[in-house]
């Protein structure tokens, strides 16, 4: 999934060229573990990936951002509604604190 590079950029990952290689210390596990496609990022399809990013949507919320939609998507219990609204959150968030 394309958003996977703007989830991972959300939690701390930084990527060093356009091609998407990732510096830092976890990236060659996550890549030897899951592979090389969506840069060995699994957002999309893993709870155990998607539950950490979704904790840190809720630490940043406060009264200028909503992540109301991401409860119910959880409540859902759709891993793409889930995914979907946290990039919607993180674009949010990104285009509120630049």
């Amino acid at each position: 999934m394309k958003d996977n590079k703007l989830i991972a950029e959300f939690m701390g990952e930084k990527f060093t060229d356009a091609s998407g290689v990732v510096q830092g210390l976890n990236y060659k596990l996550i890549e030897k573990k899951h592979g090389e496609g969506n840069n060995g990022f699994r957002f999309h399809t893993s709870w155990d990936w998607l539950m950490p990013v979704v904790a840190k949507c809720t630490e940043l919320n406060d009264d200028e951002f909503d992540n109301q939609s991401i409860a119910w998507a959880l409540l859902s219990d759709s891993i793409i509604d889930a995914y979907d609204h946290v990039v919607e959150f993180i674009k949010e968030y990104n285009d509120d604190t630049i």
